[in-house]
């Protein structure tokens, strides 16, 4: 489907492990999104949830139920989520086609 968002398996098992080490509940759902701010205008936002909100697209891969809520997902369409532990910087990453303009850190899009 063109609207989803690919996990990475190195994205899911960090994923995992943080939910484990925070005592989060299976039941739980990493939420992703978008909302203004940055130095390219747009920054990601993660953290878990226990349930959908309204207008959430609720998906899943590998046991990891993953909320977006729809605003969000016209920029996050076909983005791929990645986990990075390399020696240039421990973190997530968005793969994002729709991004026009990145900034230095990744943390930031323009679209």
């Amino acid at each position: 489907m063109p609207n989803d968002i690919n996990i990475t398996s190195k994205a899911i098992k960090e994923i995992k492990k943080i939910m484990d080490e925070n005592e989060i509940p299976e039941s739980y759902g990493l939420r992703i999104g978008v909302k203004g701010g940055g130095c390219s205008g747009l920054t990601y936002t993660m953290g878990f949830d226990s349930d959908k909100k309204e207008g959430d697209t609720v998906m899943e891969q590998d046991d990891i139920r993953l909320f977006v809520d729809g605003k969000s997902l016209f920029y996050l369409s076909g983005t791929e989520l990645d986990f990075s532990g390399g020696l240039n910087g421990k973190g997530f990453t968005f793969l994002n086609p729709n991004a026009v303009k990145t900034c230095g850190c990744g943390n930031s899009f323009g679209v």
